[in-house]
C-alpha cells in the first residue's frame, strides 16, 4: 500500500458512511409512505406488514454498518494524524491534514493557504515522500 492509498483510507470510508445514510434515509421514507387507493373500489387491502418488518430490519442493519464503519473511520484518522503529525516540516503536515482528514479539495487547501495550486501539488508530493509506515500501516 503507497501512502496515498493508505491516506484516502479515510475519504473512501466516510463516503461509504454517506452512502449507507442515505439508503437509511430512502428506507424510512419508503417505510412511512402511505399509498392512497382511488377509485370506487371499496377494497381496502390491510398494510403489508412483512414489507414494513423487513424494511425495518434492513434500516437496523444498515444503522449498525454505520455504527462500525464510523468506529473504524475514527480509529484510522487517529493512525493518519498520528502519521501526519510525525512529519516535521508544518507546510507538509497542514496539507495532508486539510486534504486527508478535512477532505479539501486542492483548490480549497491552495486558497486557505494561500499559495499556487501546483506548488500544493508539489508540496503534497514531498510530503507523500516523508511519511513513513508502521507495521499497522500495511
Amino acid at each position: 500500500m503507497t501512502p496515498k492509498e493508505y491516506l484516502e483510507q479515510a475519504y473512501q470510508i466516510d463516503n461509504r458512511i454517506q452512502s449507507k445514510l442515505t439508503q437509511v434515509e430512502n428506507l424510512r421514507s419508503l417505510a412511512t409512505k402511505v399509498t392512497a387507493a382511488y377509485g370506487n373500489n371499496s377494497y381496502s387491502p390491510a398494510p403489508d406488514c412483512q414489507r414494513l418488518e423487513k424494511t425495518i430490519a434492513k434500516i437496523i442493519d444498515l444503522e449498525n454498518d454505520i455504527d462500525k464503519d464510523i468506529d473504524r473511520l475514527v480509529d484510522l484518522k487517529k493512525e493518519i494524524t498520528e502519521t501526519i503529525n510525525a512529519l516535521p516540516d508544518l507546510r507538509y503536515r497542514t496539507i495532508l491534514e486539510m486534504r486527508y482528514l478535512s477532505f479539501r479539495t486542492w483548490e480549497q487547501i491552495a486558497v486557505a493557504l494561500s499559495v499556487d495550486i501546483r506548488h500544493i501539488y508539489r508540496l503534497h508530493g514531498e510530503a507523500l515522500k516523508k511519511i513513513k509506515f508502521s507495521e499497522r500501516c500495511h
